[in-house]
């Protein structure tokens, strides 16, 4: 059993909560709560973390053993509960966390779908918004979100809280520009579109219906003009009152659900 707080997992396991840059020199990002572990796939888990009062109950310990991961697994660590608290990124700790295997998702694989649809999002700051990006994006039949690297980072533990699983699913590839991919996404017949408020045209008068790509930008700011300048066509979203946008992920929702809406109508 771990009882200290200097223990070097437990000091490990602060730093990937705290610091991006721990994340990505280890691959491994951190999730708590049952739901989560539920949800990760075996395969992906690295360890597991269970505090002494989560393992007092028998359907707690059922879980762990249905997955592989009991209280005698060489994966599994018992926590003291004080020190368990003091890892906990919320208000009432559950009792358990584990540490996950980052994942990249290759752009060729996202473009395998037949008429794939992809969010490409530019420099978003709110982990709130991109982790319900992400699980929008699973509902509405997203076949990937790509980030380029000033974004949020995807594994910030409230992004990771916001997504509710669907990180566990939704392809997700960070670039360094996006600018790069844009050749490929040209070569593969893929149509993008920039959320813009010099849109030419309502978002509701295009057609989606094919391989598409949306741009979605800065919350404070908006797309960049080199990323928006070179999008094959500007949409904006019809505003009334006196707002002049709308939150990212908003936006993001609503070009999704449009695009699952055109779909399901050919279907």
């Amino acid at each position: 059993m771990i009882t200290s707080m200097s223990n070097a997992q437990i000091k490990h396991i602060q730093q990937l909560m705290k610091k991006a840059k721990a994340r990505r020199e280890s691959g491994l990002f951190v999730v708590e709560g049952m739901k989560m572990f539920r949800e990760a796939p075996k395969d992906r888990i690295e360890k597991v973390y269970a505090s002494t009062s989560f393992l007092e109950s028998g359907d707690n310990r059922a879980v762990l053993e249905e997955k592989g991961f009991g209280s005698e697994s060489p994966d599994t660590e018992v926590v003291d509960d004080k020190v368990f608290r003091s890892l906990s990124d919320t208000v009432t700790p559950q009792g358990i966390l584990c540490l996950v295997r980052q994942v990249d998702t290759p752009l060729s694989s996202m473009l395998e779908a037949r008429q794939p649809l992809l969010m490409i999002l530019e420099d978003l700051q709110d982990p709130g918004n991109l982790g319900t990006i992400l699980r929008t994006g699973e509902g509405a039949g997203v076949s990937g979100v790509i980030l380029n690297k000033n974004c949020v980072d995807l594994y910030n533990p409230k992004v990771i809280r916001s997504t509710m699983g669907s990180v566990y699913r939704m392809p997700v590839l960070t670039v360094d520009s996006i600018s790069d991919i844009l050749p490929e996404l040209k070569k593969q017949g893929v149509r993008t579109y920039a959320a813009h408020l010099r849109g030419e045209h309502f978002y509701d008068q295009e057609d989606f219906r094919g391989k598409t790509a949306f741009f979605i930008g800065n919350e404070g700011n908006g797309l960049s003009d080199e990323l928006s300048g070179q999008a094959d066509c500007l949409i904006k979203i019809p505003m009334q009152g006196q707002v002049e946008s709308l939150n990212a992920a908003m936006a993001a929702g609503i070009l999704m659900y449009e695009t699952s809406r055109q779909r399901r109508k050919v279907l």
